[in-house]
């Protein structure tokens, strides 16, 4: 009986040991860890635009909110129409091919903002008062992007990013009309958020790749002081937390498997009485921007780390230069706190994917801003189908910069080609085409970045805000891009691959309406003297070829810097000759 007792032990525990580990996350003391007990980082990115548009994202900064947004394009196309727009637009901006290429780059993690309306009828569209009618459209858009997320071992955290009402002054993050009732303002808008949380949680309490619940995106709200409009300076958040709690209890009671990610007031910055915690899975969740990437910039989270044996997570982050997104990241992974970034795709260079302007979209921007005529029907339809197509993958720009920045140059110190420069006599490489790294190793700017909430300080990085998102300014001409704005003691590096022996000479194509600026050379680390003029070519885009000798070029690899000994002219490109 005991041989037989201690054989069925051995096959239970084989079974057991087959059995893979779950990969529900948990809060661990000051980290997040997997089933196995193994700490994970969160390398995250946000859906921002998905299901929910911001104004900013799409150059709409003048209507802002997502509603607005809506009543302009039915203003033109009719409201039939616009519900057409609309599924279209959930259908092509997040697809299966978005998620695949994210975990291709690095990312193992999705942050999907929610919008409310996409789930549950308004609390004043309600057929009964306090009633609760669920859209089956938003739980089956989840379940997809879960299931892409599954398929490359991604975990999806669930963002309520506008919840019923708007939970802040910043109306346009939350899609809120300040016509009606915010989320503060209304129970029944509280209610509503609470069981729409219930039932995300009833349906995946079970869904291991589900990374956790963050509950209220960045409340922006006076609690005690109306005058307090971004909610900052409040001492206790009493509402905040109350709701929190209340939150946390309607999940439990569905599901204790999975972290609820907490967000403060001031647009998750503002912890006061927020704690103690309520619940052992728990993780606080800061956002951050434009201001500096040192310790002290976050040191009040790491504190509350301590204090209250939370861990830490970045839950929004970027809008910046590739300098700061590496400086943040590092900042972060060094202290053992994951990041999302936001955002995965917009118009604009500073974040991996970039929708194009459809043509005709001047028209429409023109129009909706009371600059310009309305376009007729057909017009605006034309460009409105065409801004849909653009918002698939394989229509969108790739930045490959950003990528590289958020990833590679957060531990590597070297620089690798951003093209391939494989060099024969004549080739011509483009000078926005420098090596990708980091600030003073693949290039050196005297503006790298934007820290537009530190008092004081007016930088930007790149001023063209084209092509790429490095610190060097950037701007489009008639024939690509050319590097502007050079200053003195500004470099840039290309890493070539020499072909043809002998090439002697180099091209490069200058501009200048002042004749000021001077031009050296360094070949393999060692600089070339002398500095070379540059003339005057009668304007900023009035391109001259300035010829100079350099020593015969070995086949295989070389690192040339152009560097600007004074700066005050405008680079295009250089060619190799003999």
């Amino acid at each position: 009986m005991r041989t037989l007792f201690s054989f069925i032990l051995a096959i239970l525990l084989f079974a057991s040991c087959d059995k893979p580990q779950k990969n529900f996350l948990k809060a661990q003391g000051h980290h997040i860890v997997n089933g196995r007990g193994d700490t994970v980082i969160l390398r995250g990115m946000g859906l921002g635009g998905w299901m929910l548009q911001e104004g900013y994202m799409f150059r709409l900064g003048f209507l802002g909110r997502q509603y607005r947004i809506r009543e302009s394009i039915e203003d033109l196309i009719g409201k039939e129409e616009t519900e057409r727009f609309y599924a279209r637009w959930l259908a092509n901006h997040t697809r299966r091919a978005d998620i695949d290429s994210m975990a291709a780059w690095g990312f193992n993690s999705m942050r999907l903002p929610m919008h409310y309306n996409r789930y549950t009828l308004p609390v004043e569209d309600e057929p009964v008062a306090g009633a609760h009618t669920w859209l089956e459209k938003g739980f089956a858009l989840t379940d997809s992007l879960l299931e892409w997320c599954k398929a490359n071992r991604m975990y999806l955290i669930l963002d309520l990013h506008a919840a019923p009402g708007g939970q802040g002054n910043d109306l346009n993050i939350s899609d809120r009309n300040p016509d009606k009732p915010s989320f503060w303002e209304s129970e029944a808008n509280r209610e509503k958020t609470i069981a729409l949380w219930r039932k995300l949680a009833e349906r995946y309490a079970d869904e291991e790749w589900i990374g956790g619940y963050d509950v209220l995106n960045e409340t922006n709200w006076g609690f005690e002081d109306s005058t307090d409009f971004r909610g900052i300076s409040e001492k206790t958040n009493a509402p905040l937390r109350q709701f929190l709690m209340d939150v946390t209890h309607a999940i439990r009671e569905v599901d204790t498997n999975h972290i609820i990610f907490l967000e403060g007031n001031g647009f998750a910055n503002n912890y006061n009485g927020i704690f103690p915690k309520w619940d052992d899975n728990l993780v606080l969740s800061f956002h951050k921007y434009g201001n500096p990437n040192v310790r002290e910039a976050i040191q009040r989270f790491l504190d509350l780390r301590d204090e209250h044996d939370i861990p830490l997570w970045l839950g929004e982050s970027g809008e910046n230069s590739n300098t700061w997104f590496t400086e943040a990241i590092e900042l972060c992974e060094t202290n053992g706190i994951g990041w999302a970034w936001w955002q995965n795709k917009k118009m604009g260079i500073n974040q991996p994917l970039e929708i194009k302007e459809p043509d005709g979209y001047a028209r429409l921007l023109d129009y909706w801003s009371g600059k310009g005529e309305k376009p007729s029907r057909e017009e605006a339809s034309q460009i409105l189908d065409e801004w849909l197509e653009n918002l698939k993958l394989e229509n969108n720009i790739f930045h490959r910069d950003v990528v590289d920045a958020m990833f590679r140059q957060v531990y590597a110190r070297d620089a690798i080609p951003f093209a391939e420069n494989a060099i024969h006599d004549g080739s011509i490489v483009q000078a926005v085409d420098f090596d990708l790294g980091r600030q003073r190793v693949a290039y050196y700017d005297t503006d790298t970045a934007s820290y537009h909430y530190t008092p004081g300080v007016n930088t930007q990085g790149n001023r063209g805000h084209s092509y790429r998102n490095d610190g060097v300014d950037i701007r489009p001409d008639s024939s690509g891009y050319h590097v502007f704005h050079i200053e003195d003691g500004e470099w840039l590096q290309y890493t070539v691959d020499i072909a043809d022996e002998g090439l002697t000479k180099l091209l490069l194509r200058v501009a200048s309406e002042t004749g000021r600026g001077r031009v050296a050379l360094s070949l393999d680390g060692h600089t070339l003297s002398p500095a070379n003029a540059i003339p005057s070519t009668g304007g900023e885009q009035a391109w001259a070829t300035i010829a100079i000798d350099i020593p015969a070029l070995a086949k295989g690899k070389h690192t040339l810097r152009v560097i600007a000994e004074t700066g005050g002219f405008n680079f295009k490109s250089l060619a190799f000759g003999r």
